[in-house]
């Protein structure tokens, strides 16, 4: 049976501040620990910087129980965010990461996004360094974003495959991250089976469809204006609109197993394959302990016939 994991970004970082809370953040942490969730993911770039501060407050006697994983790579500016790949720059940001995470070492190391300055190998030979140095114990890639560097009839991860591939003959890749969720189910074409194939983890990213796939958000709510959903493609009232077969599909799944919307969404990722990890975020101890249960949840042949005929998720872009 596999295992749910859990993101923290949103505890600090990118949805609404207003619901920002350290303690309530510290307290989710461990109500997931208790549930069993071992694998907790963030990044330096996450506040900047006080997602980790956070994490590493939670985790402290702890940190056994836990499989630790962040990620290096990006830089936030004023309204901007840059790559940085350069090897001085990887140490360093361990280094920092390390500190702010009180922990001697990272379970899994991942780049967040390729430096297009500098050589990917580059890159992954200093991380791999961390390896050899007992900082890192494992390294993971982030999927490039599903429209960015996209040549005409291509796949959507045919990027992070080619990156993947030159980085695989540097150092072995543990695990790639990247969106797998019922209404974005791209990653099944090429990305999850490159990996079967290769023996690698995948952690999926927004497996919940940014809160979407839950079933508590409705068509024309609003956001705060620091929510990113706010200006996203497929969070306009009428997109969210359009995209509600998905959720009463999966409303109808799981009431036929006693569950809510979000486990059977989560039962769906842990169905695709042993090596899949669903890694949804949560900032209230309530939801990262249902969505834990979701691992415990057993998708029939008819679930899974039902959910892969829900159409994909549609965005303004599309209209």
């Amino acid at each position: 049976m596999g295992a749910v994991g859990l993101g923290c970004m949103p505890m600090s970082w990118a949805y609404s501040t207003s619901q920002q809370r350290g303690d309530r953040s510290l307290r989710t942490v461990h109500a997931a620990l208790d549930a069993g969730v071992r694998l907790f993911d963030t990044a330096d770039m996450y506040g900047p910087f006080t997602n980790e501060l956070l994490v590493g407050r939670a985790l402290k006697g702890r940190r056994s129980e836990a499989f630790l994983s962040t990620k290096c790579g990006l830089l936030v500016g004023d309204q901007h965010i840059v790559a940085n790949g350069r090897p001085g720059y990887v140490r360093r940001a361990c280094d920092a990461s390390l500190r702010r995470l009180q922990t001697d070492v990272i379970d899994l190391y991942q780049l967040h996004r390729a430096d297009p300055e500098v050589p990917v190998e580059e890159t992954w030979g200093a991380m791999a360094d961390l390896v050899t140095a007992g900082k890192v114990r494992a390294l993971g890639l982030c999927a490039v974003g599903a429209r960015a560097g996209r040549r005409p009839g291509s796949r959507t991860h045919d990027g992070t495959i080619r990156q993947l591939e030159r980085v695989q003959q540097v150092f072995p890749v543990s695990a790639v991250q990247a969106e797998l969720s019922v209404w974005s189910p791209d990653a099944l074409d090429d990305l999850v089976p490159w990996c079967a194939a290769r023996g690698v983890g995948v952690l999926a990213a927004m497996p919940l469809g940014s809160g979407y796939l839950t079933g508590t958000l409705k068509p024309g709510q609003g956001f705060e204006p620091d929510d990113p959903r706010a200006r996203h493609p497929r969070f306009t009232a009428e997109m969210m609109a359009a995209n509600q077969p998905v959720v009463v599909a999966l409303r109808r799944v799981a009431e036929r197993h006693g569950a809510t919307p979000a486990q059977a969404a989560l039962a769906w990722v842990l169905a695709q394959g042993p090596h899949l990890v669903p890694v949804p975020g949560a900032k209230q101890e309530r939801w990262a302990v249902e969505n834990a249960a979701a691992a415990r949840l057993s998708l029939t042949e008819r679930d899974l016939a039902e959910l892969a005929g829900v159409p994909r998720a549609r965005g303004s872009w599309d209209c």
